[in-house]
Parts: structure tokens; C-alpha cells; sequence
């Protein structure tokens, strides 16, 4: 499956475990100096694994890393983007290692080996593939393309310096394709690539009541429990079919005919049992008529990602507290739009909020959908790539997650992308435990080595 020797296996294993130990958590600005020594690092690797010319260019938050090597003017572009900054390892105690002392170990999934790390996924890890991709064609002298490299810290954060960058940097960042590793697979038996991404509107809650704690014996019973309020505005957002009941949610929602459902069902070959199994789960929920797969990847959701407020620490505490909280992302399909369902979320929470409270909506971030066009050159070369990979077509699979900055590439820059993501359910990205398996290092390695072949033919 791969060309790779076992000394440069290990090299690169090495390697990757330096990058890996760099705690750079953009969310944090006790790392603030993490981010910038991970930056450095990164900027050394590329001139390392061949870069003519490296740069940082520093933003209003986290540094972007920039390299490039032009071999010929008349020969196609590939810009690589991707992120050094990670999650935040929390809640720790549930890592079975220090997330920032990466080990190998065997799994179930990944028999001959995993690395265990934050960032060993997301993004860290399969950033890595494509300098050791880029280094190996140069050593190899099949290097046919030019190759630029944009690696931002603040991708977990919301990218919020990203479009600035690229307005001011749009003739340095000239390329035929975008190249982006943040996504996955199926399993290494059955490859998927991702065709398109669910946009992401990132809400809060803010909701508060009396002007300071109260005594529960005191007060309770005479006026409005914050938490209580917040519990069910949360629990009216979604119906007993799944639905979410946002006036307006799914006007733009694109229907997909159930016979093509059922085409994409059976090509994928998902299976549910084990999906379960490897979440510990004994049951799915979601939007009724729609199958597991379909709710992960096809159809709009909303979630709750974190809820606080009153008292939680060790014993009791009788108190009603003065405010509560809630985090919500809403993850959207292709022709809605993220503002357009931040507006129609905080126009719908107004409605419904009682006189008793007050309700505060605010917006963090958000993107909108992605979709790569299948006549589309980048989108062939994927395809061929894989085949010579893996020995046999990828399935064309929508990827559940967001890129918010994927359409703002093309909006911006004209380019559009192509993702080809090596990492697997099961590997706990923004979760304890995060893994990124050996063979999936390896062969992505490989894979985007076979891109550029092809899209340089």
C-alpha cells in the first residue's frame, strides 16, 4: 500500500511526534507563545521537506504559516491548506495518556497501530502527510506541480483572521486547486472521498433572571428559574419526528429523491451496528424517515455542544441561579445559508422567550455548505489517486462536519477545493483519546503523492 521505507516510516513517525507535542490550543491564550514556537517549527519543516521560500505572516490572532516552491511558471498550482492549532484536550482525565505526549498503540480499528494524541488527526497528522508527500516527490524527482502550502492557527477558533489574510495575499495565493486534509474516510476497505461539507451557524444563549442568586427555599416558586427556562427553550427546538422547528429552517433545504438515497446507501456501505458499537450506543436517534447515514451527512441538525449555569461543585448548594447559558450549532446542507439561519434562530428564540427572563442571542461563527463539481479536474485526479491506492474506485461521500473557510476560498480566491481526508469515525477527534491510525498516515502519504501525478499530467 505504500513505498515508504521502514526508516523513513519511523523518521516520519518521529517527526510527527515533535509536532504533536506542541500544545498550540488556539482557544486559549495561556498558549499564545505555543502557537507561535508550533509555527516556527512548521516553518522549518517546510524548508525542510523542500520549500524554496517560507514566511509567517503574523494576523490579529494566531500566525499563518506560508511556504512555497515554484518549479515552473507554466506548470498547474496546487495550494495546500490546513491548521496547526487544535482543540482544547478537556475534560483530561478521560485521556487513557497525556494528550500531548503522543504513543502508539493497537486497537480493534487500528491493529497494526494508532497514534494517540490531540491534533494526531485533527489536523496535525494529516498536515504532516502532505509535507512528507510534497518531500518524497522532490527526493523521488517526480515533483510535476507547483506547490504552496497556507497553514493558519486559528481554524478551531472560527478562522476569523483567514478572510483577511487571503484579500491581501490573493495574487501570492494563485493556484489551479485547493488541497485540504481535514476529513475522512470510510474505512481503509471501502474509501470514500468527500464530495461536499454541512455549513455551521455557532449560537449562545445567554438567559438571566434575578439580578443575583437566590435561596431556593426563599424564592423558589415565585418567579422564573433561568436554567429551567433555558432547559425548555432547548427542548422545544427540536419535535418528537426530529424536526427542528425554527420558522423558516428548511425553506431552503434541497430535497435529495429517495431513490438516489438509497443509490448512495447501498454504495457506501455503511454499517450501522458497528457505528453504534463504536460509540457504545445501543439505539440512533434523529430526524424521523431519514437513515443514519443520511442524518450525518445529507440533512440540517441542531445540537446543544455545552449547557451551565447555578452551582455545580462538590455538595449542595440550594440556590436558583441569577443566569444559565447554552452553546447550539446548527450544521446546514448545500443552498442554505448560515446568516440567513443565524437571523431566522435568533428572530425564533426572541419569539418564544418569556417576559419572566431575558434572553440574550448572540453569534459566534459560522460557513456556509461546500459542494466539489464532479467535472472538475482536481475532483478527477482525486478519484485516479485513490484508485491507485487503494485498487478500486472511492465513494463519493458528503461529509458531515465543516470547513466554514472552503467557500470563502472560492468567493475570495476563485479556486476551488478538493477533499481528501485519511481519518476514520472512530478517531475521537475534539474528544479524549484522539487517534490517528498508522496505515491511514501512510497511505495518505501516498494517495496525495498519486494526486499530483495526476493533476500535473
Amino acid at each position: 500500500m505504500t513505498t515508504l521505507s521502514e526508516s523513513e516510516k519511523q523518521n516520519y513517525i518521529n517527526q510527527l511526534f515533535e509536532f504533536l507535542r506542541l500544545p498550540s490550543i488556539s482557544a486559549d491564550s495561556r498558549y499564545n507563545k505555543s502557537m507561535e514556537k508550533t509555527a516556527e517549527w512548521l516553518s522549518n519543516q517546510l524548508k525542510k521537506s523542500g520549500c524554496d521560500s517560507t514566511k509567517i505572516y503574523s494576523t490579529n490572532g494566531h500566525p499563518i504559516v506560508y511556504g512555497e516552491k515554484i518549479i515552473d511558471n507554466a506548470a498547474p498550482t496546487i495550494l495546500v491548506y490546513g491548521h496547526y492549532d487544535v482543540q482544547p484536550p478537556d475534560p483530561i482525565e478521560l485521556w487513557t495518556n497525556p494528550p500531548f505526549e503522543p504513543i502508539i498503540k493497537k486497537t480493534k480499528v487500528h491493529p497494526n497501530g494508532a497514534i494517540f494524541a490531540r491534533g494526531a488527526c485533527d489536523d496535525k497528522g494529516q498536515v504532516f502527510m502532505h509535507l512528507k508527500a510534497f518531500e518524497q516527490l522532490i527526493k523521488k524527482n517526480k515533483l510535476n506541480c507547483n506547490v504552496k502550502f497556507m497553514i493558519e492557527g486559528e481554524e478551531e477558533v472560527g478562522s476569523e483572521n483567514l478572510e483577511t489574510f487571503l484579500k491581501d495575499n490573493i495574487d501570492e495565493l494563485n493556484a489551479d486547486v485547493i488541497l485540504i486534509s481535514d476529513t475522512g474516510l470510510s474505512n481503509l476497505n471501502n474509501p470514500t472521498l468527500t464530495v461536499g461539507l454541512r455549513g455551521l451557524s455557532y449560537m449562545e444563549l445567554k438567559v438571566t433572571g434575578p439580578n443575583r442568586d437566590l435561596h431556593s427555599g426563599t424564592y423558589g416558586g415565585t418567579l422564573a428559574n433561568p436554567i429551567n427556562i433555558l432547559s425548555d427553550i432547548i427542548s422545544s427546538l427540536i419535535d418528537s419526528m426530529g424536526k427542528i422547528t425554527i420558522p423558516g429552517f428548511y425553506d431552503d433545504v434541497i430535497e435529495i429523491e429517495k431513490s438516489n438515497r438509497e443509490i448512495i446507501e447501498h454504495k457506501s456501505k455503511f454499517d450501522e451496528e458497528k457505528f453504534m458499537d463504536s460509540l457504545g450506543l445501543e439505539e440512533t436517534k434523529g430526524e424521523f424517515g431519514y437513515t443514519t447515514l443520511e442524518r450525518k451527512s445529507i440533512r440540517p441538525t441542531l445540537d446543544v455542544n455545552g449547557i451551565w449555569g447555578g452551582y455545580i461543585g462538590e455538595g449542595s448548594k440550594t440556590v436558583i441561579p441569577s443566569e444559565a447559558y447554552a452553546k447550539i450549532s446548527m450544521r446546514l446542507v448545500p443552498n442554505q445559508d448560515w446568516k440567513k439561519v443565524s437571523k431566522l434562530f435568533t428572530e425564533h428564540i426572541n419569539n418564544i422567550a418569556p417576559k419572566s427572563v431575558k434572553v440574550e442571542v448572540s453569534t459566534h461563527h459560522g460557513g456556509n455548505p461546500y459542494v466539489t463539481p464532479e467535472n472538475f479536474e482536481g475532483y478527477i485526479s482525486a478519484i485516479n489517486a485513490y484508485k491507485d491506492s487503494f485498487g478500486k474506485d472511492p465513494i463519493p461521500q458528503k461529509d458531515g462536519g465543516s470547513i466554514p473557510i472552503v467557500p470563502m476560498f472560492e468567493s475570495i480566491l476563485g479556486i476551488k477545493t478538493v477533499l481528501m481526508g485519511f481519518g476514520l469515525d472512530s478517531d475521537a477527534i475534539h474528544s479524549p483519546n484522539e487517534n490517528f491510525g498508522l496505515d491511514n498516515f501512510f497511505i495518505g502519504i501516498e494517495t496525495i503523492q498519486n494526486f499530483y501525478k495526476h493533476f500535473g499530467n
